[in-house]
């Protein structure tokens, strides 16, 4: 499924951030529907405390130098296992990988549509997405 243009472009921003800090198994989930408060869920493990930091870091310098956007809200800054970033239609969440087998956020939004964001990831970020 591809993205939903009005935030295709800041969604893959957040993926090529959290890519370039080698973040794992980034996902995007739409759970406008069953949220209501959000419409896309971008879920990224890092593989240490550090990395998690990192990621979510990195995620909010590129979202803001690219889109002039800032979180809303930031959850979780020094604990390096669970940090969730707001930015009102979009939710990130960066987990270490116990957190997320832990919490299963992946399962519990699975009858939502999934995004996938490999082939848009393969491409250089320079790159557009079509359609």
């Amino acid at each position: 499924m591809t993205l939903p243009a009005i935030v295709s472009d800041r969604v893959l921003t957040a993926a090529r951030a959290a890519q370039e800090k080698v973040g794992e198994n980034i996902v995007a989930f739409e759970v406008g529907e069953r949220l209501g408060l959000a419409d896309i869920f971008l879920i990224v493990s890092g593989g240490s405390e550090r990395q998690v930091e990192a990621i979510a870091e990195e995620i909010e310098e590129q979202l803001r130098l690219q889109h002039a956007d800032h979180p809303l809200r930031r959850e979780g800054k020094g604990n390096g296992h669970w940090v969730l970033l707001d930015y009102g239609d979009i939710v990130v969440h960066v987990q270490h990988p116990e957190d997320r087998a832990f919490y299963a956020l992946d399962r519990l939004w699975s009858d939502c549509p999934q995004f996938d964001l490999s082939e848009a990831l393969a491409q250089p970020s320079g790159a557009t997405q079509s359609n």
